[in-house]
């Protein structure tokens, strides 16, 4: 039989999981709720001592009961903050786990406290502030109001009424238990792992392939053997927005199924290595510093597109981004038509590095137009998957210079668990301030659904706005579709979308 131990997240307690778990029951699976100090019952108890080794310890508890009996696996789920406490147990009780499950879960580490999983900055410095303070009320995080939750997690699919009972049983956080380092002997590394996509989060297995593709280092082990991957299609709170799909997923995970991810340079090269998709003029380069300029034949100053690629990327990835073949062949292909092709290396190498890579590409485009050789009233930017939002900076106020802003398979706005909610990274809402400014849009028919639904929000704001878009559809395509079974259809639409950028700029 097996046995799965439920673990909640942040603000909730053993409440949350009553549909989930009478699903599992029904299927003959034995199911615990764990009850946690200081977040079950009503309001919660006292913050005041209250750390994640105390709940490590009520999840030792529950597995110190359930895990000696013959023939019993324990399947150890943790949603959100309760991943910490899990994998904190699962180390010291290693021999007694079947599997661990990462529900819409970050991967703790040893010595790092769960507050680093937050995502959203300004509420990491909330619980900093909190921590700082004298007094009682300090020790504990005060829960969401009913509009906040959206903050912590996508609450999609959840209804209108599991959304009151979500805020009226919610408890407070005790600051302990996202300010105390976990500690890990590394027993838990031998436990096998299943990892819960909630795509309305903006997780995808296809997203955790390209990372792990670009050997990112942080990411290596979830290309193992022993660690499998599910998805489903709703927001932070499954248990809530699609009690029978989780369960169904938790049975499935506890029999060793999911989908595998291929290891870095397993097989054929990763898809964003693999050759462009157009013949291309083997224009030289020069380099200097993170910028590389493809110079045209032509004489005189030339107008310049600079490219700007997406991410993360780790700051370790061979090839890094602008030598990779998508940037290259586009700065060649321009260079190829006459203007002056521009790639760079910006530093986006986590989520919270938007503010960097804004700024390298801003760098870059001074440096650009500061050469002789460039035309500095005819610059155009083209961004790039991830890269897009740092469009917004260019779309809100546009220079007089710029003369169009090209994206491909772009993010337009944050999703969920970027913490982004206060940046200023949002297309969605700049665009009201591009006026006249041309924009060319190449949308990938097989987007990711978390992607697509950025750009769908885009275009109804261009369109209320009256901004000037133009729409290339790749109706085949995939997100970075350039490298990925070249067609005539995307052939043709990177033509399309090259000589429309390039007549913005001779206009």
């Amino acid at each position: 039989m097996t046995a799965f131990v439920l673990v909640s997240g942040m603000f909730t307690g053993a409440h949350v999981w009553e549909e989930a778990a009478a699903r599992l029951a029904a299927a003959g699976a034995e199911v615990h709720a764990v009850a946690l100090n200081g977040l079950d019952g009503p309001g919660g108890a006292a913050g005041a001592g209250v750390d994640l080794e105390t709940h490590i310890a009520d999840v030792l508890a529950v597995i110190d009961k359930v895990g000696t009996a013959p023939r019993r696996e324990v399947v150890l789920v943790g949603h959100d903050y309760g991943i910490h406490p899990v994998v904190g147990a699962a180390d010291r009780r290693a021999e007694r786990i079947a599997r661990i499950v990462y529900l819409d879960a970050g991967m703790p580490q040893d010595g790092v406290p769960a507050l680093a999983a937050v995502s959203d900055r300004s509420l990491r410095r909330r619980v900093a502030a909190l921590a700082a303070t004298d007094g009682t009320d300090a020790d504990v995080l005060p829960p969401p109001a009913r509009e906040e939750w959206q903050r912590w997690g996508s609450t999609a699919g959840v209804s209108d009424e599991a959304l009151d009972r979500l805020t009226a049983r919610a408890a407070p956080q005790p600051l302990g238990t996202l300010l105390q380092p976990l500690r890990l002997t590394g027993a838990v590394a031998a436990v096998p792992t299943t990892g819960v996509l909630c795509t309305g989060s903006g997780a995808s297995i296809e997203m955790l392939q390209m990372r792990v593709s670009f050997g990112d280092p942080a990411l290596r082990a979830l290309a193992d053997a022993r660690v499998a991957f599910f998805e489903l299609r709703t927001g932070h709170w499954p248990m809530l927005s699609c009690p029978a799909e989780l369960a169904e997923v938790l049975l499935r995970a506890a029999a060793g199924e999911g989908h595998r991810l291929e290891p870095a340079g397993a097989g054929q090269p990763p898809a964003h290595l693999r050759p462009f998709l157009l013949e291309v003029p083997e224009l030289p380069r020069e380099r200097h510093g993170n910028i590389d300029l493809y110079l045209p034949e032509a004489q005189g100053p030339r107008p310049a597109v600079v490219f700007v690629h997406g991410g993360p990327v780790p700051a370790e990835a061979r090839p890094t981004p602008r030598d990779s073949p998508t940037m290259t062949g586009y700065a060649r292909y321009a260079a190829g038509l006459g203007v002056v092709g521009v790639t760079l290396d910006h530093r986006l190498h986590d989520l919270g590095d938007f503010e960097r890579a804004a700024a390298d590409v801003a760098a870059a485009v001074e440096f650009v137009r500061g050469d002789a050789r460039v035309d500095a009233g005819r610059v155009a930017l083209w961004f790039f998957s991830a890269g897009g939002l740092v469009a917004a900076d260019w779309l809100g106020a546009p220079p007089v210079w710029l003369r169009c802003v090209a994206a491909t398979y772009p993010v337009l706005a944050p999703l969920p668990n970027w913490g982004l909610t206060d940046s200023r990274f949002h297309p969605v809402d700049a665009v009201a301030g591009a006026g006249a400014l041309p924009v060319v849009l190449t949308r990938a028919g097989l987007e990711m659904p978390e992607i697509a639904g950025t750009v769908k929000e885009f275009l109804a704001s261009a369109e209320a706005c009256g901004a000037d878009v133009e729409v290339v559809d790749v109706p085949h395509g995939r997100h970075g579709f350039e490298t990925l079974g070249p067609t005539e259809e995307s052939r043709e639409a990177v033509r399309r979308a090259m000589r429309s950028v390039l007549g913005h700029l001779t206009a």
